[in-house]
C-alpha cells in the first residue's frame, strides 16, 4: 500500500479525469478492509480507500476528535495532490468528512455519510467499559451485538469481530470518544455540496433517525435506506450500495483542477 501524507491507502485507478476522485474513510476501530472491494474498486472512479491514524497499516497514535482527523485527511489530499474529492464516510468517517466539507468547502466535490449522524452519540456503558483495559471486553461485546442486522451472514459477523478484537484498547476508545463528543448539527444548513445519506433500516448503533435528522439539515441532500441492513451495510449489502454510489457519483458536478 502507498503512502500520502503519513497514511496509508489502498489505490484503485478506474477513472479518468473528467470523474471525481473518490476517498473511502472509514469508521471507529475500522481499516480500509472495512469496504469490501465492491467499494474499493468501484468501476469507473479512481478510489484512495485510507487507513486512517494509527490504523490498519498507518503508523502513530490513534486520534480523539473528528476535527483532527479531517486534518490528517486534508493533509493526506494534499500530499496526494487532490483538489477536490467526494468523500464517502462511515460512522465516525462520515463526521470526518461532514467536518471537513464544513471547514474546507472548496475541497469537496460531495458527500456519502453512511450510518452517521450530525451527532454520533455512544451508549454511556459502552464508554465506560472501553475506558479500562480490564473491562475492554464487554464493550466489544456490546458493539459486536449492534453492529450488525439479525439476518447478516455469520461469517461476516466473525470476521468483523476478529478485525475489532485486534484493535488497541485505546485506539477504540479514542474513536468512541470523537464520536462521542461530535456536533456539527449548528452548521450543517450552510453546506452547499451535493450530499447522499445512507442508513440500513436495522442499525441500532446509528439508527435511522439520526441519518433522517442529518439529511433534513442538509440543503438539498438525499436520503436512501437498505432494508434489512444494519450499522455496517457496506459488508452487509456491498453491491446495493456500490449501486448507491455509483448513481450518485454521476450527479455530482466535477471540473478537473476547478
Amino acid at each position: 500500500m502507498p503512502i500520502a501524507g503519513e497514511l496509508h491507502y489502498f489505490f484503485h485507478e478506474g477513472g479518468d479525469a473528467s470523474r471525481p476522485p473518490v476517498v473511502l474513510i472509514h469508521g471507529e476501530g475500522g481499516n480500509h478492509l472495512t469496504w469490501p472491494s465492491d467499494i474499493r474498486r468501484l468501476a469507473g472512479y479512481c478510489v484512495y480507500t485510507l487507513d486512517l491514524p494509527g490504523h490498519g497499516r498507518s503508523e502513530g497514535p490513534g486520534l480523539q476528535s473528528a476535527a483532527d482527523y479531517a486534518r490528517s485527511v486534508l493533509t493526506f489530499m494534499n500530499s496526494a495532490g487532490m483538489s477536490r474529492a467526494v468523500l464517502v464516510g462511515h460512522g465516525l468517517g462520515g463526521a470526518i468528512a461532514q467536518t471537513l466539507a464544513s471547514e474546507h468547502p472548496d475541497r469537496i466535490a460531495g458527500l456519502v455519510l453512511i450510518a452517521s449522524g450530525a451527532r454520533l452519540p455512544i451508549p454511556s456503558a459502552v464508554m465506560e467499559n472501553a475506558a479500562n483495559p480490564a473491562t475492554f471486553p464487554l464493550a466489544l461485546q456490546a458493539l459486536q451485538a449492534v453492529m450488525f442486522a439479525s439476518q447478516a451472514e455469520t461469517k461476516v459477523k466473525g470476521a468483523t469481530f476478529e478485525r475489532l478484537s485486534a484493535v488497541r484498547q485505546t485506539l477504540l476508545f479514542g474513536d468512541l470518544l470523537a464520536c462521542d463528543a461530535f456536533d456539527l448539527s449548528d452548521r450543517l444548513a450552510a453546506l452547499r455540496t451535493p450530499v447522499l445519506v445512507v442508513c440500513g433500516t436495522e442499525d441500532r448503533l446509528t439508527p435511522l433517525r439520526l441519518s433522517e435528522e442529518l439529511a433534513g439539515s442538509i440543503p438539498g441532500a438525499a436520503l436512501q435506506t437498505i432494508d434489512g441492513s444494519g450499522h455496517l451495510v457496506m459488508l452487509e449489502q456491498p453491491r446495493r450500495l456500490a449501486g448507491l454510489l455509483t448513481i450518485f457519483l454521476a450527479t455530482v458536478p466535477y471540473r478537473p483542477g476547478a
